[in-house]
C-alpha cells in the first residue's frame, strides 16, 4: 500500500479539538469560516445559546437556540464541556457531540472566548488547541466593529471595553497569532493544523503499524 493512500492504517488518528479566540472584532469567526471552507476534515461546533436568533441565522445550523430554563437543564444534567455568559447571553457546547467526532478521528472547530477555553481545557485537555488572535491595533479593532454593521454603537462601546480585559488573557493560549491580513493569518492557522495532527500521541494507527513493521523484518 502507498504511504501516500489516504486510508493506510497510519494515518487513523484521534480527533482535534482547535479553539479560536479573540475579542469581538479581531477576525476569528472570519478564519473560522475560511478555515472550514479550505479543509473538509474540519466542521464548527455547534453552542447552544440563549441569545435570540439574529436575521438569516438557522436553528440547529448556526447555534441550538434554547430557553433559559433549558439552559439550566443542560448545566444541571452536566450536558457541557463548557459554558459561559457573554454580554448578557449564555453559550455552551454540548459534551456528546464532541467526545463522538474525537473518536471518529473528525477534526471541531470551536469560536469561543477565554472562559470557554479554560473550561475545555480541564475538561479536553489533551485534545485540545488553542489559538488566540490579536487584532493589530485596537483603532483597527473598532473600525471593524463599525464596519460589520451588526451592532449598535452601545454594543460597540462594551465590546470595545471589554477588549483589553479578553486581550490581557493571550498567555493561556498554545499559538498567538497577529491579524493583518486574513488570509496570512489563514495560512498561519492551517499550518498549525498539519503539524497537531501529525503529532505521535494523536496518530493512533502507528503503535500497530510499526509493531508489524518490526515484525515483518525478523
Amino acid at each position: 500500500m502507498d504511504l501516500d493512500d489516504a486510508d493506510h492504517p497510519t494515518r487513523r488518528r484521534r480527533g482535534l479539538l482547535i479553539v479560536l479566540s479573540s475579542p469581538s472584532g479581531a477576525g476569528k469567526s472570519t478564519i473560522s469560516r475560511m478555515l472550514m471552507k479550505s479543509d473538509d476534515e474540519i466542521t464548527m461546533s455547534i453552542s447552544a445559546t440563549t441569545r435570540p436568533k439574529r436575521p438569516g441565522e438557522i436553528d440547529d445550523v448556526d447555534y441550538h437556540f434554547v430557553e433559559d430554563a433549558e439552559f439550566d437543564g443542560m448545566i444541571a444534567a452536566g450536558d457541557f464541556v463548557e459554558w459561559a455568559p457573554v454580554f448578557g447571553n449564555r453559550y455552551g457546547t454540548p459534551k456528546n457531540p464532541v467526545k463522538a467526532a474525537l473518536k471518529a478521528g473528525r477534526d471541531i472547530l470551536f469560536d469561543i472566548d477565554w472562559q470557554g477555553t479554560q473550561q475545555l481545557q480541564a475538561a479536553m485537555g489533551e485534545d485540545l488547541v488553542t489559538i488566540f488572535v490579536l487584532p493589530p491595533s485596537m483603532a483597527e479593532l473598532e473600525r471593524r466593529l463599525v464596519a460589520r454593521g451588526t451592532d449598535s454603537d452601545e454594543v460597540i462601546r462594551n465590546r470595545m471595553s471589554r477588549a483589553a480585559s479578553e486581550i490581557s488573557h493571550w498567555p493561556e493560549y498554545e499559538y498567538v497569532l497577529l491579524n493583518t491580513d486574513a488570509e496570512q493569518c489563514l495560512d498561519q492557522v492551517r499550518s498549525i493544523v498539519a503539524a497537531e495532527r501529525l503529532k505521535r500521541q494523536r496518530q493512533i494507527g502507528l503503535v500497530p503499524f510499526v509493531r508489524d513493521l518490526i515484525g515483518s523484518a525478523n
